[in-house]
């Protein structure tokens, strides 16, 4: 049963919603599909901070209308599902993963600040470290010279305490 034109507009308000504080946009072909595996999808994405959703993509162009998304209009044509996220990389990196191990979920397009991507662009934002894992890295290269400078301290007063012995 179709939506009524309420239901539209309350659709087109709520991705607008998302689409107004998303940095990134996918969109991927999921024709084929199997429920369960669109819930496993759903289920990782929510565990992200993505949302994403199968929507009608009359209604999507119309919540991108006059955005940074704009662009993506022409590519939106077929059985498709979103992904926005705030993260720069997560509604990439989500999809991505999960069309590594599904060949019913075919990456078709997506946006970044405001740049259109393509399949390959897509899978080089996937492949960039999410926002944790780079403060973790960073937080690493700060702990370095820390825990080193503590293991010269250490083996200084073993060293004296063995003198003294």
């Amino acid at each position: 049963m179709g939506l009524n034109l309420d239901d539209k507009k309350v659709v087109v308000a709520e991705v607008a919603a998302k689409v107004a504080k998303a940095q990134t946009i996918v969109l991927a072909e999921y024709s084929g599909l199997p429920v369960a595996h669109l819930t496993r999808l759903r289920a990782q994405a929510r565990a992200a901070g993505v949302y994403l959703r199968v929507v009608k993509n009359t209604l999507v162009r119309r919540a991108v209308e006059g955005t940074v998304f704009a662009g993506l209009a022409e590519q939106m044509t077929g059985p498709l599902i979103y992904s926005m996220s705030e993260d720069p990389v997560a509604a990439a990196k989500v999809l991505n993963d999960f069309a590594k191990t599904n060949d019913k979920l075919i990456l078709k397009a997506g946006s970044f600040a405001g740049e259109a991507l393509d399949k390959a662009g897509v899978q080089a934002l996937a492949s960039i470290p999410s926002r944790n894992e780079l403060l973790a890295q960073l937080l690493g290269v700060m702990q370095a010279p820390v825990t080193g400078f503590a293991c010269a301290l250490s083996a200084l007063a073993k060293q004296r305490e063995e003198a003294a012995a």
